[in-house]
């Protein structure tokens, strides 16, 4: 996918914490920054998570996380991370997120959510307001 592809890129400086022995990012961490690119996705369609969600009786569970390593990335490299929303289903979120250092593709990945109602734990149709937030974010449409 190509960077310019992305609504979202938050920036996301490389920590020693988060290096192995090999001094490269520990693989784990990558989920961890797909994460905070998801947080910062909720924050910038003004549905910041979780109040966002529990106002409106919905939570959201992840289903699937995948991986797919590229490039290492090292301690105090600055790394971009790209997300976008590539499909909403009747009750399900599909991101795609991509780690960029420079032009350089260091990960991407795909996270899928499934809405919830948060004390039933019982799968729910994803709420309006959200699905016309992403909507207007992304500037485009989604079919269920």
């Amino acid at each position: 996918m190509a960077r310019g592809d992305f609504r979202l890129v938050h920036p996301l400086r490389v920590r020693w914490a988060e290096v192995d022995r090999q001094g490269i990012v520990f693989n784990g961490n990558y989920l961890l920054y797909f994460d905070i690119a998801i947080t910062e996705y909720w924050r910038a369609i003004g549905c910041p998570y979780p109040e966002g969600l529990a106002e409106h009786g919905s939570d959201l569970f992840v289903r699937k996380a995948t991986v797919e390593y590229h490039a290492p990335a090292h301690y105090d490299e600055l790394l971009d991370l790209c997300v976008r929303v590539e499909a909403i289903g009747r009750s399900s979120i599909r991101f795609a997120l991509e780690v960029f250092r420079g032009e350089t593709l260091v990960v991407s990945g795909e996270l899928v959510y499934v809405n919830a109602d948060p004390v039933a734990r019982v799968s729910a149709p994803v709420p309006a307001f959200l699905r016309q937030a992403v909507v207007a974010f992304e500037g485009r449409d989604f079919e269920t």
